[in-house]
């Protein structure tokens, strides 16, 4: 999979399928807090999804949708980073880093 970064620098890295992106994104150095530890109580995991890539994903849940209100920078192909749960079918996504982004975890 591929990681844009905010300043646009592409970043590669894989995963074993059935594990959540957050953590093959946190494992990359990604700046994806995670604070609720992928339970839906926060948006600091939001992601951009490649358009070509968004429809190949399960729709999001109604929680996964209210919490996406409350992320900074969402846009029309955004999602949580922590319900994208990989299978084979997802080799080569690509998803963006919002410029909103911060992890805070290091402060």
């Amino acid at each position: 999979m591929t990681f844009v970064t905010e300043k646009g620098e592409r970043v590669a890295a894989t995963g074993e399928p059935g594990i959540p992106l957050l953590e093959v994104a946190q494992a990359a150095g990604m700046p994806l807090e995670g604070t609720c530890e992928g339970q839906m109580a926060c948006s600091t995991c939001h992601v951009i999804v490649a358009p070509e890539w968004f429809a190949r994903l399960p729709e999001p849940s109604e929680e996964e949708e209210d919490m996406l209100d409350l992320a900074a920078g969402v846009q029309r192909h955004s999602r949580l980073s922590c319900q994208i749960v990989l299978t084979p079918e997802l080799d080569g996504i690509e998803v963006r880093i919002p410029s909103e982004s911060r992890d805070m975890s290091g402060f």
